[in-house]
């Protein structure tokens, strides 16, 4: 029964791109683990990594799509989730290296030896189990997202003035991560991982491992987030991006539809910055810089917000793009990444999604229109010349 809910809810895109994300989550471990080295299709090392870390920006905009794409509500500091979700998984990660740090302290970390802490701060309690640390992961940036959104939604904060302090949110969190008295590493942040779950993090069959959870993650995400958008509540989601103080006077609540969508788009995106985190070996407040969050919106926009595979679609094409690009021209990364968004925003607003769904419709519009002028000339007596179709 729940099954058959399940297949209700979701569309069939959405079903197919489960699918192939789920045939991804085995054939990239199987073409790094077991093809061998020097056939076409062995998957080097390095590159695993690197399709997770593509794999986890893509759940971030996924999870800012949600909130955006159906909701309207354009946030600028969907980093700050991102990131909290990812240091919480790097505490976890510090808390397992034990003696084999630097200064052999089987307690503190490193840079809190290096400090001159005498004892664990309290926050770091519990952070030692794998359990307590998946916890964190959901309900700190969670937490944050309600906190937030509670405040704004019902203050009836929208438009450009919500996006505003969105990103004055993200950037208050980066200047408090920055100082070393907080005890999470300051700027260096988390690094020199060892293990996570007794397995050596820079093993290839752990970055495979850690490669097929980040995929396995993203279609539970989807599966979410289309459950979500093709239930009642999606409509009046959409409803309240459109025309929200009318969807007011039918006798919704808008402010609890946002807070919704905004509390579970903030557990998405802290999920996809904990596996992050162990696949690129370090977190810092870099991470919270507002230009993340931007580039999170430009994903959106390229791939097509208001769609479920259009954010997917997006953050993987400019994140390739950019790991290309930076290795040929690094200096005009930046510029080009600004020249997608404004072709993007005045060519494309609807983005590939929508191009694709246009030259489709364009397909379709053409062959209604043969067939009304057909339709046409036989009521005006017309004899409309055919191809005729081949005997059996």
């Amino acid at each position: 029964m729940l099954t058959q809910m399940l297949f209700r809810a979701l569309d069939r895109k959405a079903i197919w791109l489960v699918a192939a994300l789920v045939l991804i989550a085995i054939a990239v471990p199987v073409a790094n683990l077991v093809i061998p080295e020097g056939n076409p299709l062995h998957l080097p090392n390095y590159a695993v990594p690197l399709f997770g870390k593509y794999l986890n920006y893509a759940m971030l905009a996924l999870a800012l799509d949600l909130v955006w794409g159906y909701c309207g509500i354009l946030s600028l500091g969907h980093a700050a989730f991102f990131a909290l979700g990812a240091y919480a998984m790097g505490m976890y990660l510090m808390r397992q290296i034990g003696a084999r740090g630097v200064y052999a302290n089987p307690v503190l970390p490193d840079f809190m030896v290096f400090l001159n802490y005498h004892d664990l701060p309290w926050f770091w309690n519990g952070f030692d189990q794998w359990w307590f640390a998946f916890l964190m992961v959901l309900f700190i940036p969670g937490l944050l997202a309600f906190v937030f959104g509670f405040l704004a939604f019902r203050s009836r904060v929208t438009g450009v003035y919500l996006s505003i302090i969105t990103q004055a949110m993200t950037y208050a969190l980066l200047l408090a991560f920055f100082r070393n008295d907080l005890g999470l590493g300051g700027n260096n942040g988390l690094t020199d991982f060892k293990d996570i779950l007794g397995f050596n993090v820079q093993a290839a069959s752990t970055r495979a491992a850690l490669f097929a959870a980040s995929a396995l993650a993203l279609a539970l995400a989807v599966i979410i987030c289309s459950a979500i958008v093709n239930s009642k509540l999606g409509k009046v989601m959409v409803a309240v991006r459109d025309a929200e103080s009318r969807t007011r006077f039918l006798g919704w609540r808008p402010e609890n539809v946002k807070l919704f969508a905004f509390v579970v788009s903030a557990v998405l995106a802290g999920i996809a910055g904990a596996l992050y985190t162990p696949q690129v070996g370090i977190i810092n407040p870099g991470e919270f810089d507002t230009s993340n969050s931007i580039e999170a919106v430009i994903w959106v926009a390229v791939g097509g917000r208001g769609t479920i595979i259009g954010p997917i679609i997006g953050a993987v094409i400019v994140n390739a793009g950019k790991s290309i690009f930076t290795g040929a021209f690094p200096d005009w990364w930046l510029f080009v990444l600004g020249g997608l968004f404004v072709v993007v925003t005045l060519f494309l607003p609807k983005g590939i999604i929508g191009l694709i769904g246009q030259i489709r419709s364009g397909s379709v519009k053409r062959n209604s229109t043969a067939l009304d002028q057909q339709s046409a000339d036989a009521e005006a007596g017309i004899e409309t010349k055919t191809t005729p179709e081949p005997a059996e």
